[in-house]
């Protein structure tokens, strides 16, 4: 049996080959390709190579090593690994209507200070209500839709009185300063 063993062709680790990794328990020792016998259960194989890893020293010094996996408490949600996804890799702007029309409207009145016209809050504001009517029809399914609408006339009234703090605030800034300035330019142009 040992010399029929002999003269088979036993089949050799392809992965190992075109690598040119060797696996050894001990430095010193020279290593050698493992082979894969038909016989050779394949958690066998596995195992030693885990094993060999482990001597190695490649599984050392990991970054959670003993520690909890962070994003890994919350099992309650049954989106937590989507919701993680997005948030590592900074993907917004998709999502179901519902969840998106919360966040928007969380934002909103940053969104809007931003603008300079009220041409431009309207129309953005007749938008976002257009956008919840439609999100409330739940043509494309997902979650309801608890956002309420919008009072545009509300809404640009509110815009208006935070822009004039705004200003009233900045001219209050420049006034403090240009007494100094003012005098700077009197002494080059000769004004008393």
């Amino acid at each position: 049996m040992a010399q029929e063993l002999a003269t088979k062709d036993i089949p050799v680790d392809e992965y190992t080959q075109a690598t040119g990794r060797k696996f050894s328990n001990e430095k010193d020792v020279p290593t050698e390709t493992p082979h894969f016998h038909a016989d050779e259960e394949v958690w066998e194989v596995a195992n030693s190579a885990l094993d060999a890893a482990f001597a190695r020293g490649d599984f050392d010094n990991l970054a959670y090593a003993g520690k909890p996996i962070p994003g890994l408490g919350n099992n309650a949600d049954p989106d937590w690994w989507v919701k993680g996804m997005m948030e590592r890799e900074k993907i917004s702007g998709v999502g179901p209507p519902a969840l998106m029309l919360r966040k928007e409207d969380a934002e909103l009145e940053a969104t809007v200070d931003g603008f300079h016209s009220r041409a431009q809050v309207r129309e953005l504001l007749e938008d976002f209500n257009a956008r919840i009517i439609n999100a409330r029809r739940q043509l494309n399914g997902g979650p309801p839709v608890i956002t309420k609408l919008r009072d545009v006339d509300a809404e640009l009234e509110g815009w208006e009185s935070r822009r004039s703090q705004r200003a009233a605030s900045a001219a209050s800034e420049t006034d403090s300063t240009t007494p100094e300035r003012a005098s700077g330019w009197k002494r080059w142009f000769g004004g008393a």
